[in-house]
Formats: C-alpha cells, sequence, structure tokens
C-alpha cells in the first residue's frame, strides 16, 4: 500500500498532520478540501478558541465530507498528540467519558483534521464542571419562518435580556435560525441554568406571542421556538465560527447587535468570512469581560411556578424531573377526566440519515398530494432530528388536523425510509418479548 498523503503544519512550535488534504468536503454547491477547512479555521483562529478554549468538546465528525453521515465521538482518541489536554466529565446517565480540551491554535487544526467540521463545546470551564458560565438562547424557526422574523425575535430577546441586567452575544446559528449566548457567573448548576432559560422562553413568547414559542412539542409550536433544553447537562450547540454541513459551507457568525435587522446568514461562509475578520476582528471577543447573575430570571422562574407553570419538559433520554409537566405530547396525553386520547392525525412522510434526501422527500409527497399540501399550515409540517445511538437522522411528519377526514392521505411507506435506529429497536423489541416468553 502506499504511503498517505498528507500535509504537515507548523502552527506556534507545533506539527499538525492533515491526512488527505485534497479530500473534497464540500462539493454540491461549492467545493472545498479538507485542507481548504483547516485554514479556514486557522484564519479566524482567535475568534474560533474564544468559543470553544478551556472547554471540553465533543467531536462531531463527518469524516465523509459535509455531504456525508456525521457522527458523535465524546471520548478522546486514544491516538493523540501530548500536547492535548483532557477531562473526564459525567452524564444523566451516569457514564463518564475523557473528552478533549482545545487550547490554541494547532489544538484546533487537529480535530478539523478529524473531520470536526462544526465545534461543539461544552458550556463549562474545565477548571469547573458542574457550573455552566454560559446561557444559551437557540432561536430555531418553524419550517416556513421567514428570516425577519427570527431577527424579531431575536431583538425581542436582546431587549429583555436588558430589562434582567444581562448582555447577549448574537450570532447566526449558521443554518436557518440565531443564537444568543449570556456569559454568567459559574454559580448555578446546570439544572438552575436551564430554569431560567425556561423563564426567558416564556417572557419572550409574552412579549411577542405571535412570533416567538416556549412549548417544547412541536405539534403546540408556532414561529420561532426558543430552544430552552441546550441548557440541559450534555447539551451542546456549534459555537462561534463553525462551519455548517451546508452546501455553501455557511459559518455560524458572531455578529454586533446593530448587524442583526440588516444581516443575512447566506453571506457568511468559509470564503467570506475571513475577510470579515480581517477587517472587523471579533464582535464578541469582549464577552468574558462582564459575566451576569442569573438572580433576576430565577426569581421570574419562582413567580412563574407560583402561578401555576411547572417545569417543561426535558429531553426524552433525561430522568424525569421533579414537577415536570407530563413528558408526553399533548395528542397522545389523556385527559384528567381519563378520555380517550385525542390522537393528532400525524403521518410520516419522510426518514433519512440525508436531511436534504428527507426534504426531498417531502416535496414528492406534497407534489403527489397537491390538493392536500394547499390545506396544511406552516406549522403542520415537523421535521424532526432525531438521535440515534451515535448520530443524528431526520424525519418529517405532516399533521393533517386542517384537511378534512374524508380526503386525508393514508399512512404511506415514508420516501425515502432510512430509519438507522429502526433495526436495533426492533431487536430490543424482540429481546423483550423472548424474555417474557421465558419467563
Amino acid at each position: 500500500m502506499g504511503k498517505e498523503a498528507s500535509e504537515v503544519l507548523s502552527i506556534d512550535g507545533r506539527e499538525v498532520h492533515v491526512t488527505h488534504p485534497d479530500k473534497l468536503y464540500f462539493s454540491s454547491q461549492v467545493r472545498a478540501t479538507k485542507l481548504d477547512l483547516v485554514r479556514y479555521y486557522l484564519s479566524v483562529a482567535p475568534g474560533a478558541l474564544v468559543g470553544i478554549r478551556d472547554r471540553p468538546i465533543v467531536l462531531k465528525r463527518f469524516v465523509n465530507g459535509a455531504e456525508g453521515e456525521a457522527f458523535y465521538q465524546k471520548r478522546a482518541p486514544a491516538q493523540r498528540p501530548s500536547w492535548l489536554r483532557t477531562v473526564t466529565l459525567s452524564f444523566p446517565s451516569g457514564r463518564t467519558a475523557e473528552e478533549i480540551v482545545v487550547d490554541d491554535a494547532a489544538g484546533l487544526a487537529w480535530i478539523v483534521n478529524l473531520g470536526c467540521i462544526e465545534l461543539h463545546p461544552h458550556p463549562v470551564r474545565s477548571s469547573d464542571l458542574d457550573h455552566p458560565d454560559e446561557l444559551r438562547i437557540d432561536l430555531d424557526p418553524i419550517p416556513g419562518v421567514s428570516w425577519d422574523d427570527v431577527r424579531r425575535v431575536a431583538l425581542e430577546v436582546k431587549a429583555f435580556l436588558e430589562d434582567v441586567g444581562l448582555r447577549g452575544w448574537p450570532k447566526t446559528s449558521g443554518s436557518r435560525g440565531m443564537h444568543i449566548n449570556v456569559r454568567i457567573e459559574p454559580r448555578w448548576t446546570f439544572t438552575e441554568v436551564r430554569r431560567a432559560a425556561v423563564a426567558l422562553s416564556r417572557a419572550v413568547e409574552r412579549r411577542a406571542p405571535t412570533l416567538a414559542s416556549s412549548k417544547w412539542w412541536k405539534e403546540e409550536r408556532h414561529g420561532v421556538f426558543l430552544d430552552y433544553n441546550q441548557n440541559a447537562k450534555d447539551r451542546t450547540t456549534c459555537s462561534a465560527y463553525s462551519v455548517r454541513p451546508l452546501p455553501d459551507a455557511r459559518v455560524s457568525t458572531p455578529l454586533d447587535w446593530p448587524e442583526v435587522p440588516d444581516c443575512n446568514p447566506a453571506d457568511f461562509t468559509i470564503f467570506t468570512v475571513p475577510e470579515r475578520f480581517a477587517k472587523v476582528s471579533n464582535p464578541h471577543a469582549g464577552m468574558d469581560a462582564a459575566p451576569g447573575s442569573l438572580e433576576q430570571l430565577l426569581e421570574l422562574a419562582a413567580k412563574d411556578e407560583v402561578a401555576g407553570l411547572g417545569d417543561a419538559p426535558w429531553p426524552p433520554h433525561f430522568r424525569k424531573m421533579e414537577n415536570e409537566a407530563p413528558r408526553v405530547a399533548p395528542s397522545k396525553a389523556k385527559s384528567a377526566a381519563n378520555r380517550p386520547r385525542a390522537k393528532m392525525p400525524l403521518i410520516v412522510v419522510a426518514n433519512s440519515s440525508d436531511k436534504t434526501a428527507a426534504l426531498a422527500g417531502l416535496e414528492r409527497w406534497k407534489a403527489k398530494h397537491s390538493d392536500v399540501a394547499g390545506l396544511l399550515a406552516i406549522d403542520d409540517v415537523l421535521v424532526d432530528s432525531m438521535r440515534g445511538r451515535s448520530s443524528t437522522w431526520t424525519r418529517i411528519r405532516v399533521n393533517l388536523r386542517h384537511v378534512p377526514e374524508d380526503v386525508r392521505p393514508k399512512q404511506e411507506t415514508p420516501d425515502p425510509d432510512d430509519d438507522p435506529t429502526r433495526e436495533w429497536r426492533e431487536a430490543r423489541t424482540k429481546r423483550k418479548s423472548e424474555g417474557t416468553s421465558n419467563s
């Protein structure tokens, strides 16, 4: 076998080998190689390191490029440079993992060489893994919601944060939404930070009820969802200057607030952001200078509880929490009078590890059922990012609540129908069945 192609980079006195430097990581709309990606990150390293330095990081690896399937690697690779340090994190499941901590440009280049197109740091510092120093506000628009609405909700968040004595630092998500990070004093637990995020989400929904939603269940959402659960322990979001696996190699880009009303996320790619960074530097450079307090948000959370608003639903793999609302979608819940379930008429139209393929399947379904598609509201299309054992996949469902019963399409075989969890779920069901029959 021939020797593996590689390029050696000298970065601040350290050598980093970029293997297969000419391998295309983006090829459908723009063309960029692995080495192009590494060089992009080095060009913005001072900004990217603000978001990840001294933080354990989950390695989300796209070993076959942006068009390929990604997988999450929490544990640090056994073969790694001696100058890369690690810390041991514990998770809600009770398991632990030794995760990489990136402190410099060489470490950044090294993880990008592993196929880490995106950067996914935890909101804690290595010296205190139990107390986050960052509140993360993820503005996630439902399908069909305009970018203008996302910007309007971001400005509502800014105004509310100022009312409670906090400063938000906005950035494009690099996809359809926006992130607002808040530097906080590391005095509160993950549970308390999430509780503050729930209160914030509900408060913004009250300020802009037609634009913003704090509802966890997709069938209840409208407009822009403020995803408070991004503050639960073990959840990560892409950090500043992260490249996203979209065809145009888009970047999650830090902004100054005056830029928000007129910004266009498509303007920020690996080809444009280095020049922007060279001209305006990093709008988030001062984020660490003045951490804020969550006391006013937690006081608001206490008032909500007195008013009857208990805890909001947690992600499904977390244990049931005290005072948490029933962790079941409203369409599947039984009423207080124990009446039969009021089941929403949901059908699955696509399952795929490739979101683009799933969305193409949705368009084929709409073309096939054009009369029905014209009756759907924006929030009747539910695009779910599902977590498998080590990767994510996309499920698309359609709510037929606005379609007369006599013309509702039946559940058909989804197109495509690639559910990567089906095999192990069926195997688990079989094991349970066999265990019951043997008992």
